[in-house]
């Protein structure tokens, strides 16, 4: 996106909303909800309708939305801002090092969606799903926390697929087309996945770390 005129300013007025030093608030972070609720976490939030509709559908729970892109997160600022629900915080920063500000164990779930595909092989270890990441989410997510990754790259997706299961996460569901899935499965869609399903399949891994591998 475009640098817009009015987001430095918007932010400064919202930062009860957002954040931008994350780390000390690492292993305190239901300080920023009224109510201590399961943590979920989305990396790469984008313009934040995904995160807006999921906190809508799920007043249980507390999602935190992380994007580096501050023209980006400012868009997604003025939705959480207009939708007034109080379990939404965003985050601006780098998602790379989650575990940098999460401490061991306090999110519940997390979301990757529609992330850069990096195709090129000398890039494979800057993708969401790469064995580094794996590693920092390992450290963050509860027993059992879910990782839910969604993509319309297949290249980007058969990575992912090898990525998890050589990490040892064992699959929950892995899907083709999600959109013709026939099964009972949540689909709150991004705004890239409602803008570009038409063109092909959009693939979904939900994969957790075997309790084992995180003691």
């Amino acid at each position: 996106m475009r640098n817009k005129p009015w987001a430095k300013d918007y932010v400064a007025e919202h930062t009860e909303r957002l954040v931008e030093e994350p780390e000390p608030l690492k292993g305190k972070w239901q300080s920023r909800f009224p109510k201590d609720q399961p943590l979920y976490v989305e990396i790469g939030t984008g313009k934040g309708q995904f995160i807006v509709e999921m906190a809508k559908a799920h007043p249980d729970r507390n999602f935190i939305g992380i994007e580096i892109q501050f023209s980006v997160i400012a868009a997604a600022l003025k939705k959480v801002v207009a939708s007034e629900l109080t379990n939404i915080q965003l985050v601006h920063t780098d998602g790379e090092a989650v575990n940098t500000f999460f401490a061991a164990g306090e999110i519940a779930g997390l979301y990757l969606n529609f992330s850069d595909p990096w195709p090129k092989s000398r890039h494979a270890k800057r993708r969401l799903t790469s064995p580094v990441f794996l590693a920092h989410y390992a450290d963050v997510l509860q027993p059992e926390g879910a990782i839910q990754f969604k993509t319309d790259n297949r290249g980007l997706f058969e990575y992912s697929l090898g990525s998890l299961n050589n990490f040892g996460l064992v699959f929950d569901g892995v899907w083709l087309d999600l959109h013709a899935a026939t099964d009972d499965v949540e689909d709150i869609q991004t705004e890239y996945e409602q803008k570009f399903s038409a063109k092909g399949p959009i693939y979904q891994v939900i994969a957790h770390f075997p309790t084992e591998t995180k003691d």
